[in-house]
């Protein structure tokens, strides 16, 4: 079985939704890709470093797994970043003394972020509304402030991918007590119904992406489009896979 893979320089994990308590508990910077952000991987350095440089990288674009599976041959599991909320929700509600640190995109997503932690009986929880950060300059000590005075055992990074990553290296880098850094974009907002309603069934049968493109097709069609870009790049590419 393959335990994971290395593509572009960036180390994919394989792990078994079985695990997940085992991972859950490590401390670090968790990714989950999407497949039209790694298309643009050669575009934007700061991203690049950080998704390279992060503890755990999931296999969340069930397009790039399916590209392994019919250009390479390489068989993975998709772990998205709902399937991994699904399972820390679980998690939480069992182990409801654990601080959360919520940075989020707007007023309206940190209420509901809230509320819906609050329901899970999360009791200690605090939300930051992120400023629209340049991702090749990003620097928020306000931000660092709050979390060094807060220490959660978990940040939720809810802000929009290719910057959310940057920002949460940059935390890891300059937080010196141990957390774990989730950079899961808007998958909460699944849970909240502030998006798309993907439920387990969508997400098992890999058509997120097509109800996402139902419910917002302005922007995710675009989105789409660059992904494609992703093929070429699979096909072109010497794929190291570790057992």
């Amino acid at each position: 079985m393959v335990s994971k893979i290395i593509f572009k320089k960036i180390k994919f994990f394989n792990i078994d939704f079985k695990r997940f308590d085992k991972y859950i508990t490590k401390n670090g910077l968790f990714v989950f890709p999407a497949g039209p952000a790694l298309a643009l991987i050669n575009k934007s350095s700061n991203y690049y470093q950080s998704i390279r440089k992060a503890d755990l990288v999931f296999f969340d674009s069930g397009f790039f797994v399916l590209l392994l599976k019919v250009l390479k041959n390489i068989d993975v599991q998709k772990f998205s970043g709902y399937k991994f909320l699904s399972l820390f929700f679980s998690y939480i509600k069992k182990n409801k003394k654990k601080k959360i640190f919520c940075v989020d995109p707007n007023l309206n997503y940190s209420k509901s972020n809230k509320q819906y932690l609050k329901r899970l009986g999360v009791k200690k929880i605090q939300n930051y509304i992120a400023p629209l950060y340049d991702p090749n300059h990003l620097i928020d000590k306000k931000l660092l402030t709050r979390i060094k005075k807060f220490k959660p055992h978990y940040i939720i990074v809810n802000i929009g991918g290719g910057t959310q990553e940057i920002l949460g290296l940059y935390l890891r880098e300059n937080l010196k007590f141990k957390t774990t850094i989730l950079c899961l974009g808007a998958a909460i907002s699944f849970f909240t119904k502030d998006q798309a309603p993907i439920n387990d069934f969508i997400d098992r049968y890999y058509l997120g992406w097509l109800v996402r493109l139902l419910f917002n097709p302005y922007i995710f069609f675009k989105k789409y489009i660059l992904g494609l870009k992703l093929i070429p790049m699979v096909f072109f590419s010497k794929i190291k896979v570790i057992k």
